[in-house]
Parts: C-alpha cells; structure tokens; sequence
C-alpha cells in the first residue's frame, strides 16, 4: 500500500470514529430527555420505569378527582377502564381538565405506583382525544368514540349539578 493511500484510509477511518463518536454522544444525552407513553395497563404490567419521567394517559376516572383545600394539590385518577393509575400534582390544573375526560400526565413512576406529576395536559374540546390514549384504549379493546360519548355524557351531569360554569357557559373548575 503506498503511502498516499495509507493517508486517506486513516482519515476515513479517523472521520468515521469521530462521527460515531458524536452519534453516541448523542443518543446518551437523549437517552434521559425522551419521555415515553405509557397506558395503565402498561405500567400495572411493570414496563414503565421508576422514577423517570415519562408520559400517561386515560381518562380521568369520574369521582376521583381530590383536591387539598389548603394547597394546589390535587389527587386523581387515570385509567383505561382495564387498569387505574393514581396521580398526585401540585399545581393548577388546565381549564379544560374534568373527571371523564382524556388527559396526558408528564411525571415520574413512583415505586408504590402513583405518579407524581409536574405537568398536566388536557383535551383541547370535546371530541379531541390525544392520539395516545385513543391508541391505548383500541389496544385495550375499547373505541375511543365510546369515551367521547361518555364524556360528554359525564360533562352535562357536572354541569347540571352545577360544579363548573361560567356567566357564558364555557365549561371550568
């Protein structure tokens, strides 16, 4: 092998060190910033991990939701009618957030099994239901389209008791 040859195989091979170096380097620090979906029937089955954030979804069983009259905290639970999660958050809730509705909870897996949120995302309107727990609801042998009807059935009994409405009747807590 001459020498000019020699040159250019070392620096291929020193260019593909270097970029599989960086595409390491990059998954890693990914690693930790990824935040996966998981229903609860996935992690009453033990495949979310602890303590690590992650991404939850369901709908939020009716009667569950617990709030703490001194604090913002706020006790609740998601389920996908086959399995529940408890959540615990501290904070304010969106306006759109109510029992019977979809919800995604961002937070860790504690080892008890609850979930302690640092972010709570509700349904934009009546018929929207964030894509992943539509998916983990078909996976679980339900339709999605049953839950909306639910829940806009569980909405008018709230808001014919009275627990949220405004002047316009734009419903909230």
């Amino acid at each position: 092998m001459t020498p000019k040859r020699k040159q250019k195989l070392f620096i291929i091979l020193g260019l593909m060190s270097l970029a599989a170096i960086a595409v390491g380097l990059t998954l890693f620090a990914l690693r930790s910033n990824i935040n996966l979906f998981f229903s609860p029937v996935q992690i009453a089955a033990g495949d979310a991990p602890y303590e690590r954030t992650i991404r939850a979804g369901g709908m939020v069983r009716e009667g569950s939701v617990s709030r703490n009259a001194d604090s913002l905290d706020v006790e609740f639970t998601v389920t996908d009618y086959v399995d529940d999660v408890r959540v615990h958050f501290n904070g304010i809730l969106p306006d759109l957030f109510r029992e019977g509705q979809g919800v995604v909870v961002v937070g860790e897996l504690q080892p008890d099994g609850w979930i302690r949120a640092n972010e709570v995302l509700a349904r934009h309107d009546e018929n929207y239901m964030p894509p992943e727990v539509a998916q983990a609801l078909e996976e679980a042998g339900y339709s999605p389209a049953d839950f909306q009807a639910k829940a806009a059935e569980v909405g008018k009994r709230l808001e014919a008791q009275g627990e949220y409405a405004d002047d316009n009747g734009a419903s909230q807590y």
